[in-house]
């Protein structure tokens, strides 16, 4: 009997490998580069993930991909349809983490919001999903894997009505914090081999890591938007702790820099403000956002506050959200009030909560972004 060791060579999950990276991938493994191509239509286009199906591709090579290759989602754990059409997605990746995903549908468009971590962080004070902690990043193949599920949940591969239409990295976790496999997976989402959704529907959400922003600005050209919630450093630094390591206006500055470094001259940051009843609901605060952002070319989403259990935050009266939408308006911004959606599924922003199985690292990660100067692993 030979007692020899068998070496065991792990697989290469092909599903977030960008159209650059499969390439280099088939090239390592002896390969045309152009097999690329044909690989990703397979599977971002027709959600295939077995190579026995990929029937344009010779068999030799479907043989070779068996043996090196996988295309493997992560896993859907459960499913909750809300009462307006909303779908949420507990999706469990490696380790046993929990992620969550949701989509809301709207007439013939479909938002998708895409968790970046499991958990985060950032500890914003008014998110559930800071209090789970924060175990790690995700893998371009789980970022994108959320997209790839919720296709595959409508069985809508190959479809002439799209399921999703539009992509918002605003799920669980800061973005920018996992940037490398944040920027190949939004690569995949608008490359015309992956999912071609164009880069004003690919968006991505930061609370203000302005290193990382400035770096964005130089590999991508998605839509921006910036959790602000506040119009001055003192209250903002309550409620968005980053704040004290990147204050607004270093934030806003980095804004206006990633509109400048974009062909598109009529591109605009989308500036999210969180309402929460007798914190920064004020008239007074309305006029003092208006003025803090007189510079910047944006638009403002004002974001009801959603409840989440054993948070001492209220939503806001009808009347007040009006009176603060109001002073916006008079000044000349295009502000819009979201409605809230997926409430009665806990689907709402703010309220995804995932299940992260070691919440341990949060304070070691969060100390590593004080200490600075540059957010860690991304520069």
């Amino acid at each position: 009997m030979d007692n020899a060791a068998v070496e065991v060579v792990e697989k290469v999950n092909l599903l977030g490998l960008s159209r650059v990276k499969m390439e280099q991938f088939l090239v390592e493994i002896g390969e045309k580069p152009f097999r690329a191509q044909q690989i990703l239509k397979w599977i971002h286009h027709a959600g295939v993930d077995d190579f026995e199906l990929m029937t344009n591709i010779g068999k030799s090579l479907r043989a070779k991909l068996q043996q090196v290759a996988e295309i493997r989602p992560p896993e859907i754990v459960s499913q909750k349809d809300s009462t307006d059409g909303t779908r949420k997605w507990a999706i469990r990746v490696e380790g046993g983490n929990l992620v969550e995903t949701v989509l809301i549908p709207d007439g013939h468009r479909g938002t998708l919001c895409v968790s970046s971590q499991v958990g985060c962080s950032l500890d914003c004070s008014f998110c559930s999903t800071g209090k789970q902690g924060f175990q790690r990043d995700l893998t371009a193949a789980e970022i994108i894997g959320q997209v790839w599920l919720a296709i595959k949940s409508y069985d809508a591969f190959g479809a002439k009505e799209r399921t999703v239409t539009n992509v918002v990295m605003m799920g669980m976790g800061e973005p920018l914090l996992n940037f490398d496999n944040v920027v190949d997976a939004m690569g995949l989402m608008m490359d015309d081999f992956g999912y071609g959704i164009s880069k004003r529907r690919v968006t991505l959400s930061t609370s203000g890591v302005v290193p990382a922003l400035d770096r964005l600005g130089e590999v991508s050209d998605v839509s921006l938007a910036v959790s602000l919630h506040a119009p001055n450093d003192e209250l903002r630094d309550q409620l968005v702790p980053i704040n004290r390591r990147y204050p607004i206006a270093e934030l806003l500055a980095a804004c206006q820099r990633y509109l400048d470094r974009q062909t598109d001259t009529h591109r605009v940051v989308t500036i999210e403000y969180t309402l929460m009843a007798g914190i920064n609901d004020s008239v007074e605060l309305a006029r003092e956002l208006a003025e803090v952002l007189r510079n910047l070319p944006c638009k403002i989403n004002l974001i009801p506050f959603n409840p989440f259990p054993h948070s001492s935050y209220e939503r806001p009266s009808k009347v007040a959200i009006e009176r603060f939408w109001e002073v916006l308006t008079k000044a000349g911004y295009v502000a819009t009030v979201r409605t809230t959606r997926g409430d009665d599924i806990d689907a709402a922003c703010g309220q995804l909560v995932g299940q992260v199985t070691d919440r341990t690292r949060r304070s070691e990660r969060y100390r590593e972004l004080q200490a600075g100067p540059d957010p860690i692993r991304i520069l």
